[in-house]
C-alpha cells in the first residue's frame, strides 16, 4: 500500500462515479423537492460539476442551519443537494479507498461492518478476557468536549498532508473543510464523520503503539481503554489528556473517569457487563415519552402506520441487542394495546 495519496484526483472525476455519488446521496430521498429538480436535467447538471472541480472553479453553497435535541441539542448543517453529491464522491474515492485501512480494527463508527452493536460486542469480550486475567479490573471511559466544534483545521490539513501528495486533491480538501471557521467541522455534513475519524485516528495509534494498551475500544469521540489496576488508568488518563491537549488540541470531556470493573460500562446506549448486556434508563425514558405521543396521535387520528412503525422497530431494533427479554414483552404488549393498523 503506498504511504501517500499520488496523481489520482482527475482519474476519478469521471461521469460514472459522480453519478453513483448522486444515487448515493439521493438514496432514501428522491421524493424531496431539491432531489426531484436536480435529476430533471441530471446529465447537465453532473457535467457542470465534474467541469467545474476539474477547472478549479467549483463553490459551495451556503449551509442550512437547524436544532435537533436528541440525545442532546446540537446545531445541524445542511449543504444544498448538488454539494452533498461532492461530499459522497470524495468519500467513496479517496477518504475509504486510502485512509480506512490506516484505522485501528478496534474503532466502530461510520464504517462498513462495524457500528454500535460491533463495538458493545466488542467491549464486552475484552471485559470477560479481563476478568479471566485479573479478576477485578479498572474501565478508563472518555470523551471529548464539543469535539465535532473543537476540531482544528490547521492540524487536521496537516494530518491529511501526511497521506495526500495529490495538490489538486489537497486543495480540494481544503475547500471541502473552509466554511469560514477556523476550529469545528459542521455536524451534518457527509464528510465530517469522516473527517472526525481520522483526526482521532492519531490518537488510536498513539494509544495502542505508545501507549500499549491492548484492549481499547472507541467509537468516534467515546473510547474506552481497560486496565489492570488504578494506578496504571490515572497514569493513562494523564497522558492521554496531554496527547489531546498538545497534538489535536482538544479537551477531555469533565465526565472522564476511571472506576472499578463492577459498576459495567455505559457505551452506545447500553450498560455492559461481563455476563449481560443492559438497556439504559435514558432509552427507556425516551421509549415511555414516543408511546405517550403515539397514543396522543392516534387519538386524534393523526399517527400515520409507517412512521411509527419505522420509529417503533428502531427501540425495538436497539432492545433486542441487550439481555432485555421483559422489557421487549412490554413493548409489545404496549404496542399490540395502541391497534395501530
Amino acid at each position: 500500500m503506498s504511504k501517500t495519496i499520488k496523481k489520482c484526483f482527475d482519474s476519478n472525476l469521471t461521469f460514472e462515479k459522480m453519478l453513483a455519488a448522486h444515487y448515493r446521496a439521493s438514496d432514501g430521498k428522491s421524493s424531496k423537492k431539491e432531489v426531484i429538480l436536480f435529476e430533471i436535467d441530471l446529465e447537465n447538471n453532473l457535467i457542470n460539476i465534474i467541469n467545474d472541480i476539474h477547472n478549479g472553479t467549483y463553490k459551495f453553497g451556503n449551509y442550512r442551519e437547524f436544532k435537533v435535541y436528541e440525545p442532546k441539542e446540537r446545531i445541524i448543517k445542511s449543504l444544498p443537494y448538488r454539494d452533498r453529491i461532492v461530499h459522497q464522491w470524495y468519500v467513496e474515492e479517496f477518504i475509504k479507498p486510502y485512509f480506512f485501512k490506516r484505522f485501528i480494527k478496534d474503532t466502530y463508527a461510520c464504517l462498513d461492518g462495524r457500528g454500535t452493536h460491533k463495538a458493545v460486542e466488542c467491549v464486552q469480550k475484552m471485559m470477560r478476557i479481563m476478568k479471566r486475567k485479573y479478576g477485578t479490573y479498572y474501565v478508563l471511559k472518555c470523551d471529548i468536549k464539543k469535539y465535532f466544534y473543537s476540531i482544528d483545521k490547521s492540524i487536521l490539513m496537516n494530518i491529511l498532508r501526511k497521506r495526500i501528495s495529490d495538490d489538486k486533491l489537497l486543495e480540494f480538501s481544503y475547500k471541502i473543510l473552509d466554511d469560514g471557521n477556523k476550529v469545528g467541522i459542521p455536524i451534518g455534513n457527509f464528510t465530517s464523520q469522516y473527517f472526525a475519524n481520522i483526526y482521532l485516528n492519531e490518537l488510536d495509534h498513539y494509544v495502542k503503539e505508545n501507549l500499549c494498551v491492548k484492549y481499547y475500544v472507541r467509537y468516534m469521540d467515546d473510547f474506552i481503554l481497560l486496565i489492570p489496576t488504578k494506578e496504571r488508568a490515572k497514569f493513562l488518563m494523564d497522558k492521554i489528556n496531554d496527547f489531546v491537549n498538545v497534538r489535536l488540541n482538544l479537551e477531555l470531556n469533565a465526565k472522564s473517569k476511571y472506576f472499578p470493573s463492577h459498576q459495567g460500562i455505559d457505551f452506545c446506549g447500553y450498560h455492559i457487563f461481563e455476563t449481560h448486556i443492559l438497556l439504559r434508563k435514558r432509552f427507556k425514558k425516551k421509549f415511555k415519552k414516543s408511546i405517550k405521543v403515539w397514543r396522543m396521535l392516534k387519538d386524534q387520528d393523526k399517527l400515520y402506520y409507517r412512521k411509527f412503525l419505522m420509529s417503533y422497530n428502531s427501540y425495538r431494533g436497539h432492545a433486542s441487542h441487550s439481555n432485555s427479554y421483559h422489557f421487549l414483552q412490554k413493548m409489545e404488549k404496549i404496542v399490540n394495546e395502541l391497534d395501530i393498523k
